[in-house]
């Protein structure tokens, strides 16, 4: 059935190609993927260009932007459907855009929504397990994250990825490495070894294009953070709070051992794991969560159809240490019982899951929500 729906697809993006008149080929797009790490390196990437006086457009699980132009993508999207994907490149080519930067899923791969992009740059930034309810195994989901490789001039891979070996066999063109960003990163918005390996990224994209080294020092020393991705909500009552999107086992583990360090109080983490989702992760961020924070409040993020007790409970199956574990089914409550009776003065309270989201899916619907006004609401004990 998959295959057919695929095939659909395929032949839904020949078509959208054809009818916007094949933009893309007018165009030098990069595409960025990966596991975690994509919307930062893309964003980086983007600025990049920027700074290098190049014409560029953008299109990232945020949203698209063409000049000062941002555009809305919809409710949990990273790359778009090939229709508004096509519709949305001839817009960046009448507007004499050089450049389009694009972050693509392994979704938008298998479904054939990046076809046509005509990628001249490929960025691939780690893979580890994630989306087990779509792809029948890891080994698939790799296969299909590769799939996007095998065509693009320039292909830029992470060294320091465990399939780094495998992923360089599948590329056909020029391969260029990244580890680590080398030189130091004074930059609060980007914190942790994971973001100097998205910085090191965006370095060799500057190499590939001839960008001037002195402007990648000046992307990362003025790079704003993106919202929703370790995003500090101001307060006075003498506590941190952050929001960010780790959804994924390795994300999770990433930020909660980066706030641990900007901390001498305890590590509060609220979380979730998506219903109809990749379920083989639920445990295993549990533990994640019980071993590097000091609580732990599990509930809801986006449930769909599945009942949320039954999600955390599932989340929680092998934990060691009940007392860590609160369980709040309603996600803003779950957020004004950290901040208001677990957090006390000096500790950090770290929200994760849905970042810079802006809808919770019960059922069918797609309820408005934000992490980030539910934090104000309970940091003014609304």
């Amino acid at each position: 059935m998959r295959k057919f729906k695929n095939l659909i697809h395929l032949i839904e993006g020949i078509f959208w190609v054809i009818f916007y008149g094949y933009p893309a080929r007018k165009l030098k797009v990069i595409g960025v993927t990966g596991t975690d790490g994509k919307t930062t390196t893309t964003h980086l990437i983007y600025e990049l260009l920027k700074g290098g006086g190049k014409k560029v457009a953008l299109s990232s699980t945020i949203g698209a932007r063409i000049g000062l132009e941002t555009i809305d993508t919809g409710f949990h999207v990273t790359t778009a459907s090939s229709r508004f994907l096509q519709k949305f490149i001839r817009r960046v080519v009448d507007e004499k855009m050089e450049y389009l930067v694009l972050e693509v899923t392994s979704h938008a791969i298998d479904q054939h929504r990046i076809f046509g992009c005509n990628l001249y740059i490929s960025v691939f930034t780690n893979l580890t397990r994630e989306h087990l309810d779509y792809h029948r195994s890891f080994e698939e989901y790799r296969d299909v994250k590769t799939r996007f490789l095998t065509k693009t001039p320039f292909t830029i891979l992470n060294k320091l990825d465990p399939s780094f070996e495998f992923i360089k066999r599948r590329c056909r063109g020029k391969v260029l490495e990244y580890g680590l960003f080398e030189r130091k990163i004074d930059n609060p918005k980007l914190p942790g070894e994971y973001n100097r390996q998205n910085v090191a990224a965006m370095e060799k994209v500057a190499e590939v294009l001839k960008i001037n080294g002195e402007i990648v020092k000046d992307v990362v020393k003025n790079f704003s953070g993106i919202e929703g991705r370790m995003e500090e909500i101001k307060n006075n009552r003498s506590i941190k709070v952050v929001v960010d999107f780790a959804h994924t086992p390795n994300a999770l583990e990433n930020v909660l051992r980066e706030v641990k360090g900007q901390t001498k109080g305890k590590v509060i983490c609220v979380f979730g794991c998506a219903g109809e989702r990749d379920k083989i992760k639920r445990p295993v961020m549990g533990k994640i969560a019980e071993k590097l924070a000091d609580k732990v409040v599990v509930t809801a993020e986006d449930p769909r159809n599945e009942d949320v007790h039954e999600i955390i409970e599932e989340v929680v199956q092998e934990v060691s240490s009940s007392k860590k574990i609160c369980k709040v089914l309603d996600r803003g409550e779950a957020i004004k019982f950290a901040i208001n009776e677990l957090a006390k003065k000096g500790d950090l309270v770290i929200i994760c899951g849905k970042g810079h989201e802006k809808s919770m899916a019960y059922g069918k619907v797609e309820y408005p929500w934000s992490d980030v006004e539910a934090v104000k609401a309970a940091l003014g004990n609304k």
